[in-house]
């Protein structure tokens, strides 16, 4: 049976809700010929917050949940009783009784997402590199950042060189009245604010 995609709109926070619902309930009222693969599209991302490191996902459309449905029956063509595109009535009452879906769900039949607009949603998919959590913050050449670990801890210095696929930067820092190239990781520095800088005491 064909399936398409589709985008639901649920409360937001409610996104997981909804998710473990229509997976759990696919398997418990055997829809699996009506309903396919539902995903939150999401991202692994990194941060440092008080001097600890964090990965968390996070969600590319917040309140929004992707899934797979043979939502219309082609082989009836128009449903004669409402004068639009028949549906398998099982699969729209499945999405009706999904706690936490609202919005256009409720009370008339969306459209199914374009091929181009899948292929762009999914190639951004966390599983592509769920091993390599990509920073929440990204830098750049000249940016002026705070080391917050290692042996240079408590230094400033300003990036020379980012690498944003390891996720390494170096930083040329002054030691000792000398200039000196460092090492270092995303995680391991933050930026300095442009206020900041301005507030900073001379020499």
């Amino acid at each position: 049976m064909k399936k398409e995609w589709f985008v639901l709109h649920a409360l937001t926070g409610q996104e997981n809700k909804v998710k473990k619902s229509i997976d759990a309930r696919k398997k418990l009222e055997e829809m699996g010929e009506f309903i396919g693969e539902c995903i939150i599209p999401s991202e692994r991302v990194t941060e440092k917050r008080e001097g600890k490191t964090r990965t968390f996902n996070r969600k590319f459309f917040p309140g929004y949940v992707l899934v797979q449905l043979a939502l219309y029956d082609d082989a009836r063509g128009i449903d004669p009783s409402t004068g639009k595109k028949a549906v398998f009535a099982r699969t729209w009452q499945f999405l009706r009784e999904t706690p936490g879906v609202i919005g256009s769900w409720l009370t008339q039949y969306p459209q199914p997402l374009k091929q181009s607009e899948v292929d762009a949603i999914l190639l951004n998919k966390p599983a592509d590199a769920a091993d390599k959590p990509r920073p929440k913050i990204d830098f750049s050449v000249k940016d002026t950042v705070k080391i917050n670990d290692g042996p240079f801890m408590g230094l400033t210095g300003v990036v020379s060189m980012v690498d944003p696929d390891k996720a390494k930067l170096k930083i040329e820092v002054s030691v000792f009245s000398r200039t000196v190239p460092v090492d270092a990781e995303y995680w391991q520095v933050e930026k300095v604010a442009p206020e900041e800088l301005a507030n900073a005491p001379a020499g």
